[in-house]
Parts: structure tokens; sequence; C-alpha cells
């Protein structure tokens, strides 16, 4: 099981506390530090000082480690057009020396997008189909060769193609709860599926479209990475547990039916359960950025466990 942190910097973080956990998480082995992408915070939180910007924030953070590996869990495709997005991934990951990744979503918070003078499109699931076609489209071509796109969103016309990231395949995150589209489009173009904030039932019934989605596409369901994402919040006694779910304003029943909550045992065997339905890689949504006890807590306690 690969853990990985990820971070909600739009509730409020500074890019020096985000380089700070980043560092952390390099430091203590963890797979890879991600993070939302968002502008406007959600919640009772202040947000302040402000948001900051996932790709911008990645390439800093991506000159400042060296094994980590970063990406976005997920950018959202009404912030960016697919052509700018993937200029500014392939610098990153020639920035970091090959260690992006890229969760890509739709977009869903539409106050985020009224507060910053974004369009909010009405048709967004067609439009991140275009999009995921683009990127890689970009990225597939040989240099020297041109990419043309005709769709009903997006055009692009005899494009040199370039820049090239530093990996020869720059893993491409999809995920999320829906049904049918959802899982299509995953077997399309994922190299990784994710499903967030789902039970272990929810999980598995997902995870099973996705295997389904991807036989009828002609390829191999061991292809992809299956991944969920879920808040922690480990302690070593009841009262650390406690302590850490009121300093980010949680119950911790709530935590325990719908997180990795509890002492480092409990979170092992509940993360076994994932895994035990094909999860093979767990995101750890940390919620506060100033605690990075609890980061260490979690790689000498729980980490070991999960082999």
């Amino acid at each position: 099981m690969d853990l990985r942190v990820f971070t909600e910097p739009q509730q409020g973080a500074t890019y020096e506390t985000l380089l700070r956990v980043a560092k952390a998480a390099e430091d203590l082995h963890y797979g890879a530090f991600f993070r939302s992408d968002h502008y406007v915070h959600m919640g009772s939180v202040d947000g302040l000082p402000g948001p900051t910007d996932a790709w911008i924030t990645l390439a800093g953070i991506a000159r400042e480690t060296s094994r980590i590996r970063l990406g976005t869990l997920m950018t959202a495709g009404t912030f960016r057009l697919p052509g700018v997005l993937a200029i500014q991934v392939a610098q990153v990951d020639q920035m970091s020396g090959g260690r992006v990744e890229l969760g890509l979503g739709a977009g869903w918070y539409e106050a985020e997008h009224m507060a910053y003078g974004i369009p909010f499109p009405k048709e967004k699931f067609g439009r991140l189909e275009e999009q995921l076609a683009v990127v890689t489209g970009l990225w597939d071509t040989p240099v020297g060769e041109r990419f043309t796109f005709d769709g009903t969103y997006y055009q692009l016309k005899d494009s040199p193609a370039l820049p090239k990231p530093a990996q020869s395949k720059v893993p491409v995150l999809i995920g999320g709860h829906g049904a049918r589209r959802t899982p299509a489009l995953a077997a399309r173009f994922a190299d990784e599926f994710n499903i967030p904030f789902a039970s272990v039932s929810d999980s598995q019934a997902q995870f099973g479209r996705v295997r389904a989605a991807l036989r009828e596409a002609g390829r191999e369901t061991g292809e992809l990475v299956y991944s969920n994402a879920l808040v922690a919040c480990v302690g070593r006694t009841d009262s650390e547990v406690r302590r850490r779910a009121d300093a980010i304003g949680r119950d911790v029943d709530e935590l325990k039916a719908n997180g990795l909550a509890g002492s480092p045992a409990e979170v092992v065997e509940r993360i076994a359960a994932y895994q035990a339905v094909g999860s093979q890689r767990m995101y750890l949504q940390m919620l506060d950025l100033t605690d990075l006890d609890h980061l260490d807590l979690i790689a000498s306690e729980v980490a070991p466990q999960l082999g």
C-alpha cells in the first residue's frame, strides 16, 4: 500500500507551509505530495492568507525536493485551456526531473469561478474528455511532428506539441463516483483511478465498474492503479485523536466512520479493508498542515504495518 500526502491549501496555507509539508513527506518516505486545485475555501474556515495556484506551487516544490512525486488531486479542467495545461505540466515535470503526475477533473465548485471571473460552463464532462485528448495528444506527438485537434469545445491546428515532459509518460489520474461515463473515461485515458471519500463497499463497486470498462476498451485491468483518498486523523491515545479532530473541526466518531481515524492499529485495519477490495494507494487528506508530528506518526507506526 502506497501512502501519499494530500493537502487542501485553499483552506488556508502559504507556499512556505506547503513546502515544509512536502519536505517532511519526502524525508518520511511518503510516496507523493499532492494538492487540491481550488481558489476559494470551503466551510467555516477563513482561508487566510488566500489561495495558491496548484501548478505554480508544484513548480516551486519541484525545485526544492529531489525524490518525492508531485501532483494534483484534481486539477480543475475549467481553470486552464488544455494546450496551456500541457505546457505547464510538462515544464514542471522537467523542473522536477520527471516526478509529476496529473490528476484532471471537470471542475465543480461554481463559487470559486464566480469569485475570480472564470467561466463555469454547463457542459463540463464533454470538455474534460476533450481536454484529456488534447493534453495526452500533445505529449504523445513525436518531436518534429504536428498535432491537430478539431473538437466541439477545443480546436488546435498545426501545433508543434512542445515542450515534452521529462517522463516518457506522465501518469494521468481520473476519478470520481460516476457509474458510467467516469469509468469509460478512465479506461480511455487513465493510468490511475481514484475514488475520493468513499466507503469500502462503494469503492469495491466503482473499481469493478472501471475494470469492466477497461475490458470493454481492450485494456488489461492491471494496467491501472486503483486508489482512495480519505481524511486522516491518527493518534496514539484517544485524547490525541480528539485533539487532532478538534483542530480540523471534525467529530471523532464521524471521522472513524468516514475516514482513517483512531489509533495506528485501528487505521491499519481500516486501510486493510480498502486494500482487500483492490485499493493499492491511499491519499491521506491532511487538513492541519502545521501538525508535522501527525505525518511522523503515520510514517512510523502505520506505514510499516502495511507492507
